[in-house]
């Protein structure tokens, strides 16, 4: 490169800078297009790129294939618990926690209120409607007996194949016959749990942990153990295998990959660890993979399941997020506790709806879903650009995020001094909820911490929102 050609690629990137230092490119935003650039300021695509490439070289922005080049957070990640950290004792859910999970999920039903960390994408532009539409009309012309005659298990063969040919992507190789259909994810956790545990044992989950996993095990009468776990290493397996050999617990629950309410996924070792832990001591994991395709990077990452060849992980999913919430259709892959399985999936719901599951198998099979995924994985990634970018602008100096690795989700760390119990509190008062820490934990943990989510549209209101809640954050430190 000349000299002109330098010069004029040094400026382009000090102006790009100053304008993201300033804020006027906040983090999450897109950069212009480099052809829109060349064109706009008489420059050539080269000079452009050796801009935006000193740029990210530095970590001001990132390149995304097919997207361009976005703005990157400066928020550091939350530190996590350190590696000499211990499981804590084994109990019961603390009635507190109960309580509050169940003020939060009241005041989100609350439409006067604005939900800043509802789980639950709520806008047309995640699913995909139209083509649900049209694929429920054609069946019911083409198979109208599904609605009429009764749904009996295993369901719609053309779904469970549909499921074990995606499964591929994560690394799976699955049968059709092993596969149970599920009311959503939910139901296939329950019937896990009640699979492998009786009332009194205990179960290793991680801390945090998804709060509704918290009810499930206190209404089934079931201990928990809180295994630490890292943003980026995921639960800390060292504690585990010392609770595994002291047989101190009889299943544990894992979110692996894009975990709620981390954003984040066990690095691949880590997960053949888990798996071969499972086989080493005899003791089934549950893996929760909600969440597993709307990974970021591709190729995904595989599951824990993919590495089991004796039969003790049980993965647990379903559509909810990523297609249909309303259809509720999830799945399940049991390996040695299919028989139990599907006997209590029998006694408790008999089988799903064959329509809907023929709906989403028929969806499946055109080849639109993996189109759908793509484009809704950089939808994800672009929207929680845009979360952590706000957090960075509107929240306390010290506040700390994580930086997911798919789905909507972010962790929050609010500085010394911040309550987010008492967040919650202050922003329900604000027609703002919230979901704090305290809730991810059974003993009432993570008090410095929230979860937020990124999957609705930011418009004014909740940009306003968030602004409020950064501003409450910041009235705690008396600031």
């Amino acid at each position: 490169m000349n000299d002109i050609a330098g010069s004029l690629y040094q400026s382009l990137a000090e102006e790009l800078r100053t304008a993201i230092s300033d804020g006027r490119l906040p983090a999450g935003s897109r950069l212009p297009s480099v052809r829109e650039t060349a064109r706009n300021r008489s420059l050539s695509i080269n000079t452009v790129l050796a801009a935006y490439r000193q740029l990210e070289a530095r970590g001001q922005v990132e390149a995304r294939p097919q997207s361009g080049y976005f703005v990157r957070s400066r928020l550091a990640e939350p530190a996590g618990p350190s590696e000499s950290a211990r499981p804590a004792r084994a109990l019961p859910a603390e009635t507190a926690v109960l309580d509050r999970i169940e003020a939060v999920l009241a005041a989100q039903s609350d439409p006067a209120t604005i939900d800043l960390s509802l789980a639950c994408p709520t806008s047309r532009d995640f699913y995909p409607g139209k083509q649900l539409t049209r694929l429920m009309t054609e069946t019911a012309r083409r198979k109208p007996e599904l609605l009429t005659d009764y749904s009996l298990p295993p369901g719609p063969l053309l779904l469970r194949r549909e499921i074990c040919r995606h499964a591929r992507d994560l690394g799976m190789t699955l049968a059709s016959e092993n596969i149970i259909l599920t009311n959503g994810c939910m139901e296939a956790l329950q019937l896990a749990l009640r699979a492998v545990t009786r009332p009194g044992d205990t179960v290793a989950i991680e801390s945090p942990t998804y709060f509704n996993l918290i009810s499930l095990a206190d209404h089934l009468g079931l201990r928990a153990i809180e295994v630490p776990t890292h943003p980026g290493q995921g639960m800390s397996l060292d504690a585990l295998e010392l609770l595994l050999s002291e047989k101190r617990v009889q299943a544990v629950v894992s979110m692996p990959s894009v975990h709620n309410p981390l954003g984040t996924s066990m690095p691949v070792a880590a997960k053949k660890r888990l798996a071969a832990l499972a086989k080493d001591w005899s003791v089934p994991v549950i893996e929760d993979a909600l969440y597993a395709e709307l990974q970021y990077a591709t190729p995904l990452q595989p599951t824990v399941k993919s590495f089991d060849d004796d039969g003790w992980v049980i993965l647990c999913t379903s559509y909810t997020k990523a297609l249909a919430p309303g259809f509720r259709v999830g799945w399940m892959e049991a390996g040695r506790f299919r028989r139990r399985i599907a006997a209590l999936k029998f006694s408790a719901s008999l089988a799903q709806p064959a329509f809907l599951g023929e709906v989403i198998g028929a969806y499946l099979a055109t080849g639109g879903y993996a189109q759908h995924l793509r484009r809704l994985r950089r939808l994800y990634a672009a929207q929680v650009d845009r979360l952590r970018g706000l957090i960075e602008s509107g929240f306390p100096v010290g506040t700390r995020a994580t930086e997911p690795t798919g789905g909507f989700l972010v962790w929050v760390e609010l500085p010394e001094g911040c309550d987010g119990n008492r967040l919650c509190d202050d922003a329900l008062r604000r027609d703002i909820t919230i979901t704090p820490g305290s809730l991810f934990s059974p003993s009432g943990r993570h008090r410095r911490h929230i979860r937020l989510s990124a999957c609705h549209h930011f418009s004014d209101r909740h940009v306003h929102a968030l602004l409020t809640l950064g501003e409450l954050a910041r009235e705690q430190l008396g600031g």
